[in-house]
């Protein structure tokens, strides 16, 4: 059913001032005839409401967007990857009990995510949000560096999956191959077949993507199971409850228990991290403001049982931990592999086992590669990037953000370079993911608990017949109200701050450079970059979110 809409011409910073924009004030608006069904209106609106027209295609459902969300997250299959963090510092009690904080902390994160994430449906996420909720004298500045430490934070968490990934293929080939030993230009290699392998996906099946993420989500859910129920059944000796719920370790030395459990806890984050993947593919999302903050909780929520069944499996299967984190596989920061081929004592069973998580993990370096490019076109599109103009570049025909891809790519495969000459390099890169993440979750949700404490969010109803403007602060239709909104705001708060103080502690007391945590100098590094940057160039260009278009009047 067609509709005709008008735009009101709003005096904005940024206007691009072509004819597709918002006229000068003075002259008449715009009347837009379109003919696009009610759904399509309405997502149109919604970015209206941001000063943004659209331009990628919305080819995700709900389902689809789940599916995608499930992928990125792959919480289950990251459970067996940290079982070595989660045990040295922590023990079996510990990691259970920080895996159980960090599954309701989580929680609270996205769910305050989903609420941003509903009144501003749009890809750029925490930097636009940043520029919406941040005070008016300091709002673009901060806005800018948000718009850096979400692109690293997601460049990181690129190579960081493609590397895992390799070294799991690399590792399953040594258990199966007790006389071969893998080398780093191995691992390499096979780091950039899998960058080549998830390029050409985005670029070239970008129009079956939703639909393959309903298969790859049938197989997050079945091969659950299909791990979980031999591993548990055909496990030959199984540890106790008491052992599992009341035996710590602390294997870094540090000076009290709970210093070590908190240390640990950052495995569990990590498995639970990268959620607002679905935001930054709002754009693509049909009702985004609607279906991607309920992915998020859902994805948070699903994710978050399955993690906590395979932990719990896994720690009852483990009676001997040391044996475990002493053989072969557990050498090569693995020790899984050794759990399931202990527990069905086949190598052909626990291959195909592992084969899952494996090929889970071939997948979520396609969603990642998908996610950190929307973010690079996004901030590319608001002038915040060199070469501003190719990175906001879309094909064409399949409105895909090719060159936001290629660079992405392109950086990953530069960094997998590193690893040839040295792992500890090349890990330094990495730890840059969750540190700038959960600080651009933290950043913004504190931002947003000091507007919601001053009532600056106003309520939809109150906006009838009120002509918008751009990035006016409106609640949207998934928000939690009152104080229990508060109180949730809150928490999610103190346990980024949690999250974001323990992100950058070594494992152990006193490491070495092989064992050191180098978040905190890589996320120094990017910050003063982006500083830099700001005030040598990117200050007279970028002016926050562009406004392309007047928002909608609402009657």
């Amino acid at each position: 059913m067609g509709a005709s809409m008008e735009l009101h011409a709003v005096k904005e910073h940024g206007s691009p001032g072509s004819k597709n924009s918002v006229d000068e004030v003075g002259k008449t608006p715009h009347v837009i005839e379109s003919e696009l069904p009610s759904a399509d209106q309405r997502d149109a609106q919604a970015l209206a409401r941001l000063g943004k027209k659209p331009i990628l295609k919305r080819r995700f459902s709900f389902i689809a967007m789940l599916g995608f969300t499930c992928t990125v997250l792959v919480t289950w299959e990251v459970i067996p990857i940290i079982y070595a963090t989660g045990l040295t510092n922590g023990g079996t009690a510990g990691f259970a009990y920080s895996y159980l904080f960090a599954l309701v902390g989580s929680l609270s994160i996205f769910t305050v995510l989903g609420e941003m994430a509903s009144i501003a449906p749009t890809s750029g996420g925490q930097y636009h949000w940043t520029y919406m909720l941040a005070p008016a004298s300091c709002r673009k500045f901060f806005s800018y560096i948000m718009g850096w430490l979400v692109i690293c934070g997601w460049q990181a968490l690129v190579a960081s999956s493609a590397y895992l990934s390799a070294n799991l293929i690399l590792t399953l080939v040594t258990m199966n191959n007790p006389g071969y030993s893998p080398t780093q230009w191995q691992g390499t290699l096979l780091y950039w077949a899998l960058m080549a392998l998830a390029i050409i996906v985005n670029l070239y099946s970008s129009t079956i993507l939703p639909k393959l993420e309903f298969f790859i989500l049938a197989l997050h859910i079945l091969g659950f199971f299909a791990f979980l129920i031999p591993m548990v059944y055909l496990s030959p000796q199984k540890a106790t409850s008491t052992e599992v719920w009341t035996q710590f370790n602390n294997g870094g030395d540090w000076p009290t228990m709970a210093l070590s459990v908190f240390v640990g806890l950052i495995g569990s984050v990590f498995a639970n991290n990268g959620t607002d993947c679905a935001v930054h593919m709002a754009e693509e999302t049909r009702g985004a403001d609607y279906v991607i903050p309920w992915c998020v909780v859902a994805t948070s929520v699903l994710n978050g049982l399955l993690g906590l069944g395979t932990l719990l499996s896994m720690l009852y299967v483990t009676p001997d931990i040391e044996a475990v984190l002493d053989s072969p596989t557990g050498q090569l920061g693995f020790p899984f592999m050794q759990v399931v081929l202990d527990s069905v004592g086949s190598y052909a069973g626990a291959t195909v086992m592992i084969s899952i998580v494996i090929a889970m993990f071939v997948f979520a370096v396609i969603a990642f590669l998908a996610t950190a490019s929307r973010i690079v076109f996004a901030f590319g599109r608001d002038k915040g990037l060199p070469f501003w103009q190719t990175m906001a570049t879309v094909h064409p025909k399949t409105a895909i953000p090719n060159y936001a891809i290629y660079i992405i790519t392109g950086v990953a495969c530069f960094v997998g370079v590193i690893n040839i000459g040295s792992a500890t390099a090349f890990n330094i890169i990495l730890s840059i993911g969750i540190s700038s993440l959960y600080s651009s979750y933290t950043i913004t949700e504190l931002l947003l608990l000091w507007r919601r404490v001053r009532g600056d969010i106003r309520k939809p109803s109150e906006m009838s017949g009120y002509t918008w403007q751009a990035n006016e602060l409106v609640w949207g239709p998934f928000h939690i109200p009152g104080v229990l909104g508060i109180a949730l705001n809150a928490f999610a708060v103190c346990y980024g701050t949690i999250v974001i103080i323990f992100c950058f502690f070594p494992s152990m007391v006193n490491p070495d450079a092989a064992h050191m945590n180098w978040a905190c100098l890589i996320t120094a590094a990017v910050i003063f970059f982006a500083i830099a940057y700001y005030l040598i160039y990117a200050k007279k260009v970028y002016q926050g979110p562009v406004v392309e278009i007047a928002p909608y009047q609402i009657s």
